[in-house]
């Protein structure tokens, strides 16, 4: 049983989808980063970044006391070499796999975040910030477009490397894209929207979070801390 630590941003999204595919039993446990449970010393000994999502297995490979993992990209890779799923065993495909999961951690996670913040969440409206964000975003979106040119998912099979990118894409409207504007990146994105275990996944999302507005209290806690 895995236990999952979870809200529903982009990168808890991710873990769920894997789990839906899979079908490995898993319990979800809701860390309402708007309220500030991310900060819990019990949470906070599973994930020391203060940061969802993060899990706990309780019945890892090889055996032993239950082992936790955090950071969404480290938690695909572990439950991808768990379960055998969605990550090639040849050295050549998974590298295609793992080079398109650190680019999105890297590149696409954090530019569209900054996307979101500035366009959507800062009190004060920087035109510069906003225009640098929305076009980085847009860069990365060609990126993704030209890579899936010739191929039905980023390293040829579905793997964990779209199941990184897709929710990040999925507010592609808040980020000030268009997906006419690119062809294979809204085939790729539709192929992987009617998935069953995405549609699983995102259900779920709605069940644990039910709120559809930030309130001003949660951007306090989110956006107002410092290392005390």
């Amino acid at each position: 049983m895995i236990d999952l630590y979870y809200w529903t941003t982009p990168n808890g999204h991710k873990i769920t989808m894997f789990l839906e595919e899979t079908g490995l039993p898993y319990r979800i446990l809701p860390v309402n980063i708007g309220t500030g449970a991310q900060f819990d010393p019990a949470f906070l000994a599973i994930a020391p970044n203060n940061r969802i999502p993060a899990i706990v297995d309780h019945e890892p490979k090889g055996g032993g006391e239950p082992l936790s993992v955090f950071e969404s990209g480290a938690i695909l890779l572990y439950l991808a070499e768990k379960t055998g799923r969605l990550l090639p065993a040849d050295v050549r495909g998974r590298a295609q796999v793992t080079q398109w999961l650190f680019w999105q951690m890297a590149g696409l996670g954090p530019m569209a975040g900054q996307n979101h913040h500035f366009a959507r969440y800062a009190a004060e409206k920087i035109p510069y910030a906003i225009e640098r964000y929305v076009k980085e975003t847009n860069r990365l979106y060609g990126v993704l477009n030209k890579r899936l040119a010739q191929r039905s998912f980023l390293a040829g099979e579905y793997s964990i490397a779209d199941i990184a990118c897709y929710p990040w894409i999925v507010p592609y409207e808040a980020q000030g894209q268009k997906l006419e504007d690119f062809p294979h990146l809204r085939r790729w994105f539709n192929a992987i929207h009617d998935r069953p275990a995405t549609l699983r996944a995102y259900e779920k999302a709605t069940a644990v979070n039910t709120q559809t507005t930030m309130t001003e209290e949660a951007k306090r806690v989110l956006f107002g801390q410092t290392a005390r």
